[in-house]
């Protein structure tokens, strides 16, 4: 068990475990303080400034989203200094995201899903009085990977795409690089990506706070158009947890939802292999028999379905015994799934004879 300590946020009084960063305290204490660069467990940099807060004892202020907490810690995270730096820190990244010189927002796949936008509502900053540095540079969208795109004009420099390439998904493909005193991400999306380790699992684009990486496709959505619905990838054995995103009665994307075996975290099959097959025209959406004279397959209720094979069944194991059937699993069944089949061969088919695909 980890030591307890007892901090006080904005006058709350709040016990943690010891390590506890404060903007993970002030959650637990009901006090939200905005972040852009920070997500639990997987970036931590505080490179944004945004969380920043006042600590008694402490000259300066603290970011909030990498500073453990101590024992009779007193955090003060509404003061003007507080709410002055904070907005200075968002207009200095609006400038530096190209607000200010190009009308991205309408047209960005981000739109109205967009933490930069949300935060900076929060906030009340609707605007910057900083010119950006390069106003007239654009540089070109990296679009060459079949699933991912990258717009470095709407990059923010949080790097939380690097946390999640990295710390999360280990592959460390997603890498920052240095112009001048400028820190720059060297996304991998370009002519030369397959030369990569890349492997388009798409944690990146879910990490990103802005449109500066993105699927692609949800060009084809906004936020505001689609419903999200909780299930387990159908892929594998493993249990993803996903949220399907649909549109009009249709799945038009995938994102990964916390899970005990994900964490969040999805691979390419899960994010991009996982739904598309449901509106397939190919795709058999009804039990089929074959007709014995005809040769042919005709559709048939569920009820008739099943009570054609467990015929078929009881027949075998009445004449040969049980040792005559066997169960194979799909590998792309649940765990859960898996244990009912094998559960229902030793049972109901009275057999050990059971085998499955681990593979896929």
């Amino acid at each position: 068990m980890s030591n307890m300590v007892s901090i006080t946020i904005d006058g709350t009084s709040v016990e943690v475990p010891e390590g506890t960063v404060i903007v993970d305290a002030a959650e637990q204490a009901g006090i939200r303080i905005p972040t852009l660069c920070y997500l639990k467990d997987v970036s931590s940099i505080g490179s944004c400034r945004v969380c920043s807060v006042e600590v008694e004892g402490v000259q300066g202020l603290t970011t909030a989203c990498n500073t453990p907490v101590r024992d009779g810690m007193a955090v003060h995270t509404k003061t003007k200094r507080v709410e002055v730096y904070r907005t200075l820190a968002l207009q200095l990244i609006l400038a530096d995201h190209g607000l200010n010189t190009t009308n991205y927002c309408f047209s960005c796949a981000q739109n109205g899903s967009c933490e930069l936008q949300a935060v900076c509502h929060e906030c009340g900053v609707e605007d910057t009085p900083f010119e950006r540095t390069t106003p007239n540079l654009r540089k070109p969208v990296l679009e060459d990977n079949p699933f991912l795109a990258y717009d470095a004009n709407l990059c923010i420099k949080c790097q939380r795409c690097i946390g999640a390439c990295n710390n999360q998904a280990a592959n460390h493909t997603l890498q920052t690089g240095k112009k001048g005193l400028r820190t720059t991400i060297l996304a991998p999306f370009g002519p030369d990506w397959r030369a990569t380790d890349c492997e388009s699992c798409g944690n990146c684009a879910q990490a990103c706070p802005t449109g500066a990486i993105t699927e692609k496709r949800q060009r084809d959505y906004r936020a505001w158009e689609v419903e999200r619905t909780r299930t387990t990838c159908p892929h594998c054995g493993v249990g993803c947890q996903i949220d399907l995103i649909t549109r009009d009665g249709r799945i038009v994307d995938s994102e990964g939802a916390q899970g005990y075996s994900n964490q969040g975290m999805l691979c390419v099959k899960g994010r991009s292999g996982s739904f598309d097959f449901v509106h397939s025209p190919d795709r058999i959406t009804a039990p089929l028999i074959k007709d014995r004279e005809t040769g042919e397959f005709e559709e048939v209720s569920w009820d008739t379905a099943l009570d054609y094979v467990a015929q078929r069944f009881g027949r075998i194991k009445k004449r040969h015994g049980g040792k005559a059937l066997a169960a194979f699993a799909c590998s792309r069944s649940t765990n859960e799934d898996v244990y009912m089949l094998q559960k229902m061969a030793r049972c109901a088919f009275d057999t050990n004879n059971v085998d499955n695909c681990a593979r896929v």
